[in-house]
């Protein structure tokens, strides 16, 4: 177990009202896609929480995160006696918990598209998951061209351009980052990986993206991980 670095602000606040810090139970950092976006979600808006690790594939793994969850996934967010399972919903939860935080846009009409696109992400996109599952450290150029997979990439690439041209004043999707940008980087993670040809300004996003410290510590450790699921070896 592990705790991020420490908000000292949010951290008295918590003293003040009797709370502890949240745990985030997630999977291996180079494999877990769903856990990233939790993970880089709450250390990009600097919420301090404590993090759990389970081992994905491993005899044991049902039974670890069953001490957490019944839903037999990760990743869990454990807020006191509340247990929060899914990215999605700890990402509202996250949002709800920390208005001040601007996780999501602040205008309605690019949050509305926000949430939308992070539920068509939820959702959606199986061809390229399953043609094109997350391996950080992995390189697979041209491998899981499915026609599926290759709809899918245009879909997203469709997205972010809409996105970046109507509402990203700056460098991310809806201006500052955002849970869409959280989201959608293990996207970025794939692209990476199976080496997508994307035009110039959607690589320059995904690099960025990359770049944000969030997501570029997310990645640090993933890289030093040691474990090989058997589908990777």
């Amino acid at each position: 177990m592990q705790d991020t670095e420490l908000d000292p602000v949010l951290s008295e606040a918590l003293k003040k009202a009797g709370r502890q810090m949240p745990t985030l139970v997630i999977g291996n950092k180079n494999y877990s896609s769903w856990s990233m976006r939790a993970w880089v979600a709450m250390t990009a808006f600097d919420i301090p929480f404590k993090e759990v690790r389970v081992l994905l594939d491993q005899p044991d793994t049902a039974a670890e995160i069953a001490r957490y969850t019944a839903s037999g996934t990760v990743p869990v967010l454990l807020d006191g006696d509340t247990a929060i399972w899914d990215s999605l919903a700890i990402c509202e939860y996250l949002a709800e918990q920390f208005p001040d935080r601007a996780l999501w846009p602040a205008e309605a009409d690019a949050r509305a598209i926000a949430r939308s696109i992070c539920a068509e992400m939820h959702s959606g996109f199986t061809g390229l998951r399953s043609a094109m599952s997350m391996d950080i450290r992995g390189r697979y150029p041209g491998q899981g061209r499915t026609a599926a997979a290759q709809g899918d990439i245009g879909r997203i690439c469709e997205i972010w351009e809409e996105c970046l041209a109507r509402f990203g004043h700056h460098d991310f999707l809806f201006g500052d980052f955002s849970i869409a940008d959280a989201y959608y980087a293990p996207v970025v993670m794939r692209f990476a990986s199976y080496q997508v040809p994307l035009a110039p300004a959607l690589q320059a996003y995904a690099d960025r993206v990359r770049e944000h410290p969030a997501v570029a510590r997310w990645i640090a450790e993933a890289l030093a991980e040691k474990e090989i699921l058997p589908d990777h070896k």
